[in-house]
């Protein structure tokens, strides 16, 4: 049987994710403005969580846009 390997966080040890911090924030969205899947970010189950919760802040206070529309 295969040993499982250990899962690096592609953040800094002692990074908060805070909704604050848009820069960071800004590194897990796509283009659209949706939020990157865990399995393409490489972010913890934890890490994951409190991305998405930091998010949802943002866009309710406003420092993130919901989407952004299509260029045509």
């Amino acid at each position: 049987m295969a040993k499982k390997q250990k899962r690096f966080s592609p953040l800094k040890p002692g990074t908060k994710i805070q909704y604050q911090n848009i820069e960071l924030l800004k590194d897990f969205l796509t283009v659209r403005g949706t939020i990157i899947p865990r399995r393409n970010t490489r972010l913890l189950v934890k890490q994951q969580r409190e991305l998405v919760k930091a998010v949802k802040r943002a866009r309710i206070m406003g420092l993130l846009p919901f989407s952004i529309a299509k260029s045509k």
